[in-house]
């Protein structure tokens, strides 16, 4: 279910907009449905039709997503393995910070020879609606980023109406949406002309375009300078820097050369770098580089100007790289 259909459905019921968005409010702040302002009763406020429909909608948006299994790390964040109404599994990460990361898609068509997602290969879109059951699994969360199992560029609609939901309904900063992908070219029209703007947090890998089209092998075809321009004219317009995301690969994208394209490419941009130490796993064939090295690459980057930190995987002792806890509860 969609949140358009969902408002469709109040919509014939009798319920004006100011309805429901007073639904659309209280679901996503964990409340009843008929939660209202000033302890205002529904019976107050709301049209027959919908408060006899509301039991049954709030059943159906309950049963969106289940959990069936937490997985505590002793950094702070909990892995979740997450259960929709069809059966299918996808996973959340509640980060200390009061972070979430959630899932946009059931597996996954780019690829990426670092993540066990794409192993699967893309089973199905997530709804909208299933998207934000799964922030609401998390409760409390105060920044959501979209940086789960799936690409967001490939389920542009429905990310894009939950970026809207929880920016308008849901009390989160457009700032703390954080919207990741591995770079398409319709994702920064389509953003910028949103009524809720997200922060972007672009794949980046490698500057060398062949090493990055052979990390992610069926990501669009935009080279990482074209990458990083549209990243640079969404920033300007927005105000909120680009996160360019690096995960680290021993022997891969670690190099001299690589260090003088990100130079070449990122100083002076509106923009930080993450770099993110991969998060092995024996059905991988990838390492990651030694601490010391990685130190020592943050240090240069941020020496020469260019906004540079370590991101830790969260969730390491839980088997916490995307895709991972998903592959093994159906290994077991």
């Amino acid at each position: 279910m969609r949140i358009a259909q969902l408002q469709e459905t109040l919509a014939r019921l009798g319920a004006r907009p100011i309805h429901s968005d007073r639904i659309l409010r209280a679901w996503l702040s964990a409340r009843p449905l008929d939660a209202g302002p000033r302890r205002q009763a529904a019976a107050q406020t709301l049209p027959l039709a919908v408060r006899a429909a509301l039991p049954e909608l709030e059943q159906r948006l309950h049963n969106l997503a289940t959990v069936v299994a937490r997985h505590p790390d002793s950094d702070g964040s909990t892995r979740l393995l997450v259960r929709l109404a069809d059966g299918q599994h996808v996973e959340s990460v509640r980060l200390p910070n009061a972070s979430v990361c959630v899932s946009t898609q059931v597996g996954c068509a780019v690829g990426c020879t670092f993540c066990m997602t794409g192993k699967s290969g893309l089973l199905r879109q997530l709804e909208s609606s299933e998207i934000l059951a799964q922030v609401l699994c998390t409760a409390g969360a105060r920044r959501v980023v979209f940086m789960g199992m799936g690409e967001p560029a490939h389920n542009l609609e429905n990310v894009c109406e939950a970026v809207d939901a929880l920016g308008t309904w849901g009390g989160i900063g457009h700032k703390n949406l954080v919207f990741s992908s591995v770079g398409d070219p319709r994702i920064f029209p389509r953003l910028l002309a949103a009524r809720v703007k997200p922060a972007l947090a672009l794949s980046l890998h490698s500057t060398r375009p062949a090493t990055r089209r052979a990390l992610l092998p069926k990501a669009p075809e935009m080279t990482p300078e074209a990458l990083i321009a549209a990243g640079e004219a969404y920033a300007c317009a927005t105000g909120y820097p680009i996160q360019y995301q690096w995960t680290l690969l021993a022997g891969i994208n670690d190099s001299e050369e690589e260090l003088a394209g990100i130079e070449r490419l990122l100083k002076g941009k509106y923009a930080m770098l993450n770099l993110i130490p991969y998060n092995e796993n024996p059905g991988l064939n990838h390492q990651r580089p030694a601490l010391p090295a990685i130190v020592a690459m943050t240090r240069r980057l941020n020496r020469v100007g260019i906004l540079t930190r370590i991101r830790h995987s969260a969730g390491q002792e839980v088997e916490g790289g995307c895709g991972q806890l998903r592959a093994r509860h159906f290994s077991e």
